[in-house]
């Protein structure tokens, strides 16, 4: 009995430990254009993926842009890590519809991307930074 506790308990224990981290909903548009801007500098592509509107376009750009950071080099990968969001301003389009005009600290090229607001929950729509369409 005593080593069936203990079991139950690891198993919960590693089950636990294996969840991705929580993410918070996006307060308004700069914030989920932040946390998505910062989750593909840093790696972190679940993240931005969490504050980007999953749609088919969006998620294939996504998975190309992680295949493309991931075959940089190392110390590549580390510069951008490292790297801070320089945001330049924020363009609104509508009630739900803003673009963010940025760069970052390490390569300073001049980026934008569209966040919508769908259902009270901002979300990055990445396909409008490869074609521009709003």
């Amino acid at each position: 009995m005593y080593r069936s506790i203990i079991a139950l308990f690891l198993c919960v224990s590693l089950f636990a430990c294996k969840q991705d981290p929580p993410f918070e909903p996006a307060q308004d548009s700069m914030d989920a254009g932040r946390q998505f801007i910062d989750g593909c500098l840093k790696g972190e592509f679940k993240r931005a993926s969490f504050y980007m509107l999953q749609d088919q376009a969006n998620v294939e750009d996504l998975k190309k842009m992680q295949s493309a950071y991931e075959k940089k080099d190392a110390d590549f990968r580390v510069q951008y890590r490292q790297a801070s969001i320089l945001i330049d301003h924020e363009e609104p389009i509508s009630d739900s519809v803003r673009i963010i005009y940025y760069k970052n600290s390490f390569d300073k090229v001049a980026h934008k991307v569209k966040v919508i607001n769908r259902n009270n929950n901002w979300l990055v729509d990445l396909k409008y930074t490869f074609d521009g369409n709003l």
